[in-house]
């Protein structure tokens, strides 16, 4: 088992030191989801919301998002992010429309962008929320996870299960 470097000699927390870890390119992808009402639906298809264009919107705050995550996550480290592209997908299901959310983000560095990818991910998820709460404040969000990650010492990573309702992607 590897020993934990989150905490220093006097047991209290650290950001732990990646000064000696190599440069790899890392990618990671995170996805959440947002279950809104048929109406909620339309009019962020159609355009119609008062607040804008909500995916346009949701997108520029999931690539923000990710751009500060060290400033929300206290141990994260920050980083000079190579690539950001957050997609969109619908499916129909009982209950409503899912708006399905997918972050990509990228880094040559020397630690992962899992935190930031899922950062991106779920402030995307929060801001469709937020531009669409005047129609339904029932909307759910559901879950948020990482799908892959690659580069670094630890080796990649893909979710060998899938996740209740997860469709394939893009």
């Amino acid at each position: 088992m590897t020993e934990f470097t989150h905490f220093n000699e006097q047991g209290r927390a650290q950001m732990v030191d990646i000064s000696d870890k190599q440069n790899t390119v890392r990618k990671a992808v995170a996805r959440s989801n947002v279950l809104v009402q048929e109406n909620v639906y339309r009019a962020v298809e159609d355009g119609a919301l008062e607040k804008g264009d909500v995916l346009g919107v949701a997108q520029i705050a999931g690539i923000m998002a990710a751009k500060n995550t060290s400033n929300w996550i206290p141990m994260c480290h920050p980083l000079s992010l190579t690539g950001i592209d957050i997609a969109f997908d619908w499916s129909q299901e009982r209950g409503g429309y899912r708006l399905h959310i997918e972050a990509q983000v990228k880094t040559k560095g020397s630690t992962g962008v899992e935190m930031e990818a899922l950062t991106a991910a779920t402030a995307t998820a929060l801001t469709v929320y937020d531009m669409c709460k005047a129609m339904d404040k029932g909307m759910i969000i559901g879950e948020t996870y990482l799908v892959e990650k690659t580069g670094g010492k630890n080796g990649d990573y893909t979710r060998s299960q899938k996740v209740k309702g997860e469709r394939s992607w893009i």
